[in-house]
C-alpha cells in the first residue's frame, strides 16, 4: 500500500461539483482553474454550460506590511477570502478561480525592503493576456477579484480594455469594497475604516485568524496615518476632492497605517466569513448577469438599420494603460 500523501491544501481541495445547467450536470474537477484537464474545458464547452460559467482571476501583491506583518498579506487575505465562498456556492453554480497572481502593482511600497512590484505596462499586458485566455477557452464572464487597493485603478483599465477588443463580460471587484455587515462593521473603529488602510486593526485581525504564526504582535503598534491630520486641515483635501499621489512612507515611516495593537483573530475570522458570503453572492449575481448587456450596436448604427460590429477605429490599447494608483487619499495600499 502506497504511503498516504500531504494533507489537501483546502484552497485546492478538488472536491467541487459544478452542476452548471439542466442539460448538463457533472462533477468538476474542483472550482480551481489548475485542477482542470484540457478534457474538461472541452466537456464543459460541449454541454452548454460555459455561458453561465464565471471565470475569476485573483490579483493580490507581495509588499511590505510593516514591522509586524510578511509581505504576503494581500496574497493570504484573498485567498482566505476564496475559501470562505466556497460553502456559499451552491453545486448549481460553475464558478472557476484562475491561480492567484500575486505579484502585483506595489511602487508605492518600494522605499521599504522586501517589496516585489511589476510596472503597470507590463502588469497590464499579463493581466490581458490571461483574460484573453480565458476567452479562448470559451468563457463569457471574467471577475477580477483585487487584494490591493493601489492597483485598482489600472484593474478597471485592464477590465475595460478586455470588453472593448474581446467582448468579454468583465467585472472588477475588491474584497475589502464588499459591503460589509453591521455587526461585523462594529468592530473596528470609525477612525479605522477610513485611515487604518494597511497593516491596521482589519488586516491584522485577518492574518492573525489565517496564517497567525507569520504575525509578530510584539511590533504590532497604533501607526497613525498622516491622512488623519490632513483630513483634519484640509477640508476638501481630505474629503478626496483631489488624490495625492503617495507613497507609504508619506503616511507612516514604519510602513502601516491604523492600529494594529488591538488586533485579534476573532475579529479577523468574523471579517472573512462575512466577506466570503458576500464574494459568493456576487459571484452568483455576475452568472446570472445577461450576456447581452453588451451591445456591439450603437443607436446610429440601428437607425440606419446596420450591424454594426465593434467599432471600426477600436485599437490596441494594449501598450496605453494608465498607470494607476489607489482610488483616494485613503485608498487601501
Amino acid at each position: 500500500m502506497s504511503a498516504p500523501g500531504p494533507a489537501p491544501d483546502p484552497l485546492h481541495d478538488p472536491s467541487g461539483t459544478c452542476a452548471v445547467n439542466a442539460a448538463w450536470s457533472v462533477s468538476a474537477p474542483s472550482r480551481f482553474w489548475s485542477d482542470w484537464s484540457a478534457r474538461d474545458f472541452v466537456h464543459l464547452r460541449a454541454h452548454g454550460g460555459i455561458d453561465e460559467a464565471v471565470a475569476v482571476l485573483p490579483i493580490a501583491a507581495i509588499e511590505q506590511h510593516g514591522p509586524h506583518l510578511p509581505v504576503s498579506v494581500d496574497s493570504t487575505l484573498t485567498e482566505g477570502v476564496i475559501r470562505a465562498s466556497l460553502a456559499h456556492l451552491p453545486a448549481s453554480a460553475c464558478v472557476l478561480f484562475l491561480p492567484t497572481q500575486s505579484v502585483g502593482k506595489s511602487n508605492e511600497h518600494l522605499r521599504f525592503p522586501g517589496t516585489l512590484t511589476l510596472g503597470a505596462d507590463t502588469l497590464a499586458r499579463v493581466w490581458f493576456d490571461l483574460g484573453a485566455c480565458v476567452a479562448r477557452a470559451g468563457f463569457r464572464r471574467l471577475l477580477f477579484l483585487n487584494g490591493h487597493g493601489g492597483q485598482v485603478a489600472l484593474m478597471e483599465t485592464v477590465a475595460r480594455d478586455l470588453r472593448v477588443e474581446l467582448g468579454l463580460l468583465t467585472l472588477s471587484s475588491s474584497w475589502f469594497t464588499l459591503p460589509m455587515a453591521e455587526e461585523v462593521r462594529a468592530l473596528f473603529t470609525a477612525q479605522e475604516h477610513r485611515f487604518g488602510i494597511h497593516a491596521g486593526d482589519i488586516e491584522t485581525s485577518m492574518m492573525l485568524a489565517l496564517a497567525p504564526h507569520t504575525v509578530r504582535m510584539e511590533y504590532a503598534d497604533h501607526f497613525a496615518s498622516s491622512s488623519i491630520q490632513r483630513a483634519r486641515d484640509y477640508p476638501l483635501l481630505g474629503q478626496g476632492a483631489a488624490r495625492l499621489a503617495w507613497q507609504m512612507q508619506d503616511l507612516h515611516p514604519m510602513g502601516a497605517a491604523g492600529n494594529a495593537s488591538i488586533a485579534t483573530a476573532a475579529k479577523g475570522e468574523a471579517v472573512i466569513e462575512d466577506a466570503g458570503r458576500k464574494l459568493a453572492a456576487l459571484l452568483l449575481e455576475v452568472a446570472r448577469l445577461p450576456l447581452h448587456t453588451l451591445r456591439d450596436t450603437t443607436g446610429w448604427s440601428e437607425a440606419q438599420g446596420g450591424t454594426a460590429g465593434r467599432v471600426a477605429d477600436a485599437h490596441d490599447a494594449r501598450g496605453m494603460v494608465a498607470a494607476g494608483g489607489g482610488t483616494s487619499p485613503e485608498a487601501r495600499p
